[in-house]
């Protein structure tokens, strides 16, 4: 009997979880600039920071659980708060410039949106110290 009650409260939490998320839509990141960015030429030390503007497009509020890079001289910062229908934010990209020769590297976002994960593509050429 115990199992019996313990097996209907389990499924009924997770129809009442199931029908909330449907009820709030599915989330939708519509990114505002390109998904890759090509720096160019960098000098070396120089900048190499790049905001990717996205906007919730869908209709449900937008969780982004992780956003992981190709390689520990990326940097990756996105925003850990809910972002509702209509709103918009942004990943936040950092490359190390301290690095010299040209680089490819990827950002991979997760989160609750329709296509997860999504990659974001970064890409230039750190220029030698001496080359000025």
């Amino acid at each position: 009997m115990k199992k019996i009650v313990f097996l209907s409260v389990v499924l009924l939490t997770f129809l009442i979880s199931c029908t909330q998320e449907a009820s709030d839509g599915i989330a939708e990141m519509n990114f505002k600039t390109t998904k890759e960015y090509d720096f160019g030429k960098i000098p070396y030390k120089g900048n190499a920071e790049v905001d990717f503007v996205f906007e919730n497009t869908g209709k449900g509020t937008l969780i982004i659980t992780n956003v992981t890079s190709s390689c520990g001289c990326t940097v990756p910062t996105y925003p850990k708060n809910p972002i509702k229908k209509g709103k918009s934010d942004k990943i936040v990209v950092k490359y190390d410039s301290e690095r010299v020769g040209q680089f490819t590297k990827s950002v991979k976002i997760f989160s609750n949106s329709k296509i997860s994960p999504i990659k974001l593509v970064i890409k230039g050429e750190v220029l030698s110290p001496e080359s000025k």
